[in-house]
C-alpha cells in the first residue's frame, strides 16, 4: 500500500508524515519547507505501508519546480491512496485543491487538520456533512498534538482496500458544455495514452495547462487547433482567460461547500497574536524586535555553551593529567589515548554545548511562526540586491544547514536566481560554522563580537549579491508568501527537529572527529603532521596563522565543526586563547566561515547547479575567504 500526502503549504502534512513514519521530514511553521518528496516505510496493524510526503501545492497547474514535483508524482499514478491534508482554519481556500484532486478519480481521504486553529477563529465544521458532499472520508485531526492521526491512517488503509472514489464535481452549465463538446471532438485514447482520467485531461486542456498542452501537441499536433478554439469560446463568453474561468469555478464551488458545512461565530476582539503581528511586521519596530530576538538568542546560546564547555573540558584536563602520570607523556600509548580522549571530549565539551542550544532556539523560532515575519521584513532587502523576495527562504534555512538551503532554491522560478542564491546560500553560517563562531569568537571576545561576525557575513553576502545581479541583470518579482498564524511550539516537534539535525553530527561527524583526532595524534607522535602543514603553509602564512593549523582546514572540508575540534588537537591544548592571539583567532574564524563548503554541500550544489557551478563555488569561496582573512588580519592588527 502506497499513501501520498498532499496539501497546500504549511497545512501540517509533514507533521502527519512524521507521526506515521518517525521524524524524517523537515517540519516548521514556515511555507515551502518541503522541496522534494520524502519516502518512508511503515508497518501498521501488520501491514507494510509506503508513505510519501509531497511538497505543498496550491494547484495542480503550476510552474513552480517544487510544486511540479508533487504534480508529476500524482499524475504518474504511483500511489494507492491520496491523503489531502487541509487547513481547517482556511477551509474555503483549501478545498480548491481538494476539488482538483477529486478529478483524478483516485481513492482519496481528506484530513481536516488544525481543527484547534479553526476553533480559535470561531469556525465550526460539520465533518460528516463535508464527507457526504465530497463523497470521500473526512477525518478531523490536530497533527501537532497527534489527535485523530491513528484514525486517519486506518481510514486511508480502508479506502485503499475498498477503492472508494470521490464524487464528480460539476461546473456551471456553459463550462460543462465546452467540456462535453471538447470530449466529443477528442478521442478518449488521448487520455489513456497519458494515463489520466478523460475529464481531468479535458479540464486541464481548457485551462491551457502548459505541460499537458505541450505533451498533447507533441503527440497529436492536429488536436491543438481544436483545443485552442474551445479555449477562445470559453474566454469570450466570460471575458476572462480560460484558466481564470476554471479557477473561478473551483473557487465558487469551494465557497459553496464552506457555506454548507461551516458556521462562523462572531469574531473575537483582536488577540495577542494580532497585536504582536502589528509590531513584528512594522516597518520600524519590526526590525527593532528582530535585533532584540537575535541578541537574546545569541546570549542564550553563548551563556549555556560557555558554562557547559568550561565544566566539561575540566574533566578532559584531569584525564590528560592522569594519562601522563600513568602512561608517560612521550609514549605511543599515551598519544593514542590522548587522541581518543580529545575526539570524544571535543564533541561533548566543545561542539554540543553550542550546537544543541542553537538548534533548539532555531526550532523554536521556526515553529512559532516568527521566521516568515523575518522573510516579510527582509523582502525589500532582497530586492535591493536584485533578487526575488523568496530568496530569503534558502538564506534562512542556511542557518540550520547549507544542504537544504541549496536544495530549496528550486522554489525560485528564475534559473539566474537559483544559481545566484545557491552560491550565496553556502556562505550563510550553518549550525556547524555557528559552533565555531560561538566557541572561538564569543568565548574569547564576547557574544556581541559573534553577532558582529554574523552582520559582517550578511554585509559580504549583500555586496556579492548586488555585484552578481548587476552582472546578470533580470527583473525579480515580488514576494507572495502565506504568513502563518503564531503557534505555541510543541516540545515533541522541537526535540525531534533538533535531534534530526543533531543526529547528523552524532552519527556522521563525531566518529570522523574521533578517528581524525586519533590519526592526528599518531602523526604528531611520529612527526609526520608537518608534511600536511607544510603543504598548506602558503595559506596559513598568508593569514598569519601557526603552521599547525593547516591540518584542521583539511578536516573542515569534510565537516565544518571538525576544524574547531581538530584545532585543539593540532595546538595541543583546549585553551585556544593561550595558543592563538585574538587577531589569529578572529582571522581563523572568518577564513573557515567563508572557505570551501563541506563535502555534503558540494554534492548538493552539483545536483542543483551542475558540477561547473559547484566547482566555481569552491574556487570563489576559497578566494573570498583568503581576501577576507587578510582583511581581518589587518583589522585585528589595528584593534587588538
Amino acid at each position: 500500500m502506497k499513501i501520498a500526502l498532499i496539501g497546500q503549504p504549511n497545512c501540517g502534512k509533514s507533521t502527519i508524515f512524521n507521526y506515521f513514519s518517525g521524524y524524517k521530514a523537515a517540519v516548521s511553521n514556515f511555507p515551502g519547507t518541503t522541496v522534494r518528496y520524502t519516502v518512508s516505510q511503515v508497518v501498521f496493524q501488520g501491514e507494510a505501508i509506503t508513505c510519501v510526503d509531497l511538497p505543498g501545492v496550491y494547484s495542480l497547474t503550476s510552474t513552480d519546480p517544487a510544486e511540479l514535483e508533487s504534480r508529476n508524482y500524482l499524475l504518474a499514478g504511483d500511489s494507492d491512496v491520496i491523503i489531502n491534508v487541509i487547513d481547517a482554519s482556511l477551509l474555503s481556500r483549501s478545498l480548491e485543491l481538494t476539488l482538483e484532486l477529486m478529478s483524478l478519480e483516485r481513492p482519496l481521504v481528506v484530513a481536516l487538520n488544525m481543527m484547534d486553529e479553526a476553533a480559535r477563529k470561531g469556525i465550526v465544521i460539520d465533518a460528516p456533512r463535508l464527507a457526504e458532499l465530497l463523497g470521500v472520508p473526512v477525518v478531523p485531526t490536530v497533527a501537532a498534538a497527534g489527535r485523530g492521526l491513528t484514525k486517519l491512517l486506518e481510514t486511508a488503509l480502508m479506502v485503499g482496500h475498498t477503492g472508494v472514489r470521490p464524487a464528480q464535481i460539476v461546473f456551471s452549465r456553459d463550462v460543462e458544455e465546452e467540456i462535453a463538446e471538447l470530449s466529443d471532438r477528442l478521442d478518449f485514447q488521448r487520455a489513456q495514452e497519458l494515463g489520466l482520467p478523460q475529464r481531468f485531461l479535458l479540464v486541464k486542456l481548457l485551462e491551457d495547462d502548459p505541460y499537458l498542452m505541450e505533451e498533447v501537441g507533441r503527440r497529436h499536433p492536429e488536436c491543438l487547433p481544436i483545443i485552442k478554439n474551445h479555449q477562445i469560446i470559453l474566454a469570450q463568453s466570460h471575458g476572462r482567460p480560460p484558466e481564470t474561468v476554471i479557477s473561478s469555478e473551483r473557487h465558487a464551488l469551494s465557497v459553496n461547500l464552506f457555506e454548507q458545512v461551516a458556521k462562523v461565530q462572531p469574531a473575537e476582539k483582536p488577540g495577542w497574536r494580532d497585536r504582536l503581528d502589528r509590531i513584528a511586521t512594522h516597518k520600524f519596530w519590526g526590525y527593532v524586535l528582530l535585533v532584540v530576538i537575535l541578541s537574546l538568542f545569541f546570549q542564550g546560546v553563548f551563556r549555556f555553551g560557555q558554562f557547559a564547555e568550561n565544566y566539561l573540558m575540566g574533566y578532559l584536563d584531569q584525564a590528560q593529567k592522569l594519562g601522563q602520570a600513568f602512561l608517560g607523556s612521550n609514549t605511543l600509548t599515551y598519544s593514542v589515548a590522548d587522541g581518543l580522549a580529545m575526539g570524544i571530549f571535543g564533541g561533548v565539551g566543545i561542539v554540543l554545548p553550542y550546537l544543541l542550544p542553537f538548534l533548539l532556539g532555531l526550532a523554536l523560532l521556526e515553529d512559532s511562526g516568527y521566521l516568515p515575519r523575518v522573510a516579510f521584513l527582509m523582502d525589500n532587502v532582497m530586492h535591493l540586491l536584485g533578487l526575488h523576495g523568496k530568496s530569503i527562504i534558502p538564506f534562512i534555512l542556511g542557518y540550520g544547514c547549507s544542504v537544504p538551503a541549496v536544495m530549496s532554491t528550486r522554489i525560485l522560478e528564475s534559473p539566474r536566481d537559483r544559481l545566484v542564491v545557491s552560491l550565496l546560500a553556502i556562505l550563510i553560517p550553518c549550525s556547524a560554522r555557528s559552533v565555531i563562531i560561538f566557541a572561538l569568537v564569543a568565548y574569547a571576545l564576547g557574544p556581541y563580537w559573534a553577532l558582529a561576525v554574523y552582520f559582517f557575513n550578511l554585509l559580504v553576502i549583500a555586496i556579492l549579491g548586488r555585484l552578481t545581479t548587476l552582472l546578470l541583470p533580470e527583473v525579480s518579482p515580488g514576494l507572495l508568501m502565506e504568513i502563518p498564524e503564531y503557534r505555541l511550539p510543541t516540545l515533541r516537534n522541537v526535540l525531534q527537529k533538533s535531534w534530526h539535525s543533531l543526529k547528523d553530527f552524532v552519527v556522521v561527524a563525531w566518529p570522523i572527529l574521533i578517528i581524525g583526532s586519533l590519526v592526528l595524534s599518531i602523526l604528531k607522535f611520529y612527526g609526520l603532521e608537518g608534511y600536511f602543514n607544510e603543504a598548506l603553509r602558503p595559506f596559513t602564512a598568508l593569514l598569519g596563522l601557526p603552521a599547525a593549523v593547516g591540518t584542521t582546514l583539511i578536516f573542515g572540508i569534510m565537516r565544518k565543526e571538525l576544524s574547531l575540534v581538530m584545532l585543539t588537537e593540532a595546538l595541543g591544548t583546549t585553551n585556544i586563547t593561550s595558543a592563538l592571539t585574538l587577531t589569529q583567532l578572529l582571522t581563523f574564524t572568518i577564513f573557515v566561515l567563508f572557505y570551501i563548503p563541506c563535502a555534503s554541500t558540494i554534492a548538493a550544489l552539483s545536483r542543483e547547479v551542475g558540477w561547473k557551478g559547484a566547482a566555481a563555488a569552491v574556487i570563489v569561496s576559497l578566494a573570498l575567504a583568503l581576501g577576507l582573512g587578510l582583511l581581518t588580519r589587518g583589522f585585528g592588527g589595528l584593534v587588538f
